[in-house]
């Protein structure tokens, strides 16, 4: 009984489907699908269709391309919080845990521990001291940074997506608070980074102002976290930070990894062993996976 993990696997790219039918059955083993399965509800039945034929059970938490609303959608009507249930109850009809859902303590590998999906959304605040929360995206795009978000993300009912975010995290530390009561330690899955330090994009640094809260920055010490589990940036990467590691298990568009796949790899040797997971080297802080 593993626990494995994987993010941004955006099935709007023929590529990327066609790799999901190349994962390998774990009939004993849960897999987290962290975020950005895709744009449509559709995307995340195909999804959940497929790893639940392959997975014991399956855990997903939205990213910002579940949350689209794109103006070809049958229901383009349906925006922000509204898109987001939708998805909650594509996750239902599968037996998908979502971060509406009770927690669930795992038993397997590398436990006992709860496993708990959350939903934070972001709220700019990933920017230099120097730069005002009004100047942020106009500080980006002067390095001609502007997220898709800004077009396709509503935050309907909030005013803001900052606002949205406000609600988000203060929901998501009460349910925490609640886990981590039980003394056990906790597996925090989110789709957007809970630290700005383990956010490296060296082509388009200013794009962290989409990636995340300052609000999340202690939650793996706040609410004792074995293990963090994040996607986003399409950028594999380990991180241990005050003793729990944090893992980045984005798959990312087809050019992202093509290289692994010209070395022979494919979609199982991306996918990230969460539990029981490696251990920890002491030495090192950052270890970079680029091709799993």
């Amino acid at each position: 009984m593993r626990l494995y993990a994987i993010a941004d696997i955006h099935l709007s790219y023929k590529f990327n489907r066609d790799a999901l039918d190349e994962l390998t059955p774990h009939p004993e083993d849960s897999l987290i699908l962290c975020g950005d399965v895709g744009e449509k509800l559709d995307h995340l039945r195909e999804a959940f269709r497929i790893t639940t034929s392959l997975f014991k059970q399956v855990f997903w938490v939205p990213g910002n391309h579940e949350l689209y609303t794109l103006p070809s959608d049958e229901d383009c009507d349906v925006k922000g919080e509204v898109k987001y249930l939708e998805c909650v109850k594509v996750a239902d009809e599968f037996g998908v845990v979502t971060p509406e859902d009770p927690y669930v303590q795992w038993e397997g590998e590398g436990g006992p521990c709860i496993i708990v999906p959350t939903f934070t959304l972001y709220d700019y605040s990933f920017r230099p001291a120097h730069v005002s929360r009004e100047r942020a995206v106009e500080w980006a795009m002067e390095e001609n940074v502007y997220a898709t978000d800004e077009a396709l993300l509503y935050p309907d009912p909030y005013l803001t997506r900052d606002d949205w975010c406000e609600a988000l995290v203060a929901k998501a530390e009460a349910r925490l608070e609640e886990a981590a009561s039980a003394g056990l330690p906790l597996v925090i899955i989110n789709h957007w980074p809970l630290r700005q330090d383990v956010i490296t994009i060296p082509s388009i640094p200013r794009f962290t102002l989409w990636c995340g809260t300052k609000k999340t920055e202690d939650w793996h010490r706040r609410y004792n976290a074995k293990v963090v589990v994040t996607g986003h940036l399409h950028v594999r990467r380990t991180d241990w930070i005050d003793g729990t590691r944090f893992e980045e298990v984005s798959l990312g568009y087809p050019r992202q990894w093509q290289a692994a796949r010209e070395r022979g790899l494919d979609i199982n040797d991306i996918l990230r062993e969460i539990l029981p997971g490696p251990v920890d080297p002491g030495d090192v802080r950052t270890i970079w996976r680029r091709s799993g």
